[in-house]
């Protein structure tokens, strides 16, 4: 093995580490086993436990969440939320909703705490209120991340924060070969991200990339 080769092999390690340093209990393995069961993928281990952190870290009581899948992401989020906080998560099929909220219930979360909204998410996220949340995560249609972004400049208060999944996008957003659609639009939003000064972000290798920005104040 080459000096090349060993750095990959360290580097996979690392990342396969950092993915499994905090653990998911059984809650979140029988919402990722509902995941397989609905064709959705979940954010993974490493992307909820920062989730997680981020909203314990400004103690969110508002989050608006794009892509509500089996609910996986929802109960990472909701366990480092307030104790009062609510969880606003849209997706366009309802049976993804049905197993959320089975999921939410096993995991001891009150129904209250879970506004969960059928629907597109350009048209529903429209409809939500100016400057009312803490923090949004986006991890619906790829294509459509760039409308998200514009809603979340609208939704988010200053100082919220906004967590985009799938920001690395199998390595594709990095090689600029790859130009399907999907990986355009998340190249674009990782890049006017970074330069537009109502953002001050970063992008977090974990996962298959979470890029994180809080939202700045306009004066």
């Amino acid at each position: 093995m080459d000096a090349n080769e060993r750095a990959q092999a360290a580097t996979a390690a690392s990342w396969e580490f950092s993915e499994t340093y905090v653990t998911e209990d059984t809650v979140l393995a029988d919402a990722r086993a509902r995941a397989d069961e609905l064709g959705c993928t979940p954010i993974q281990p490493g992307g909820g436990a920062a989730l997680r952190f981020l909203a314990a870290a400004i103690a969110a009581r508002n989050v608006v969440e794009v892509g509500t899948g089996s609910g996986v992401s929802g109960v990472w989020l909701l366990r480092g939320m307030r104790p009062d906080g609510v969880l606003t998560s849209v997706d366009i099929e309802a049976e993804n909703q049905r197993h959320a909220r089975e999921v939410f219930a096993s995991a001891g979360i009150a129904p209250g705490r879970a506004r969960l909204i059928t629907g597109r998410a350009r048209d529903v996220l429209t409809r939500l209120t100016d400057g009312a949340y803490d923090l949004m995560h986006i991890d619906g249609a790829k294509d459509e991340y760039p409308e998200y972004v514009q809603e979340a400049a609208r939704l988010l208060r200053p100082g919220g924060i906004l967590a985009i999944d799938n920001t690395l996008w199998n390595d594709k957003v990095a090689d600029p070969a790859q130009r399907d659609p999907e990986t355009i639009a998340i190249r674009s939003v990782v890049n006017s991200i970074r330069d537009d000064e109502r953002w001050l972000a970063s992008l977090l290798p974990v996962g298959d990339g979470l890029l994180v920005a809080v939202r700045q104040s306009d004066d």
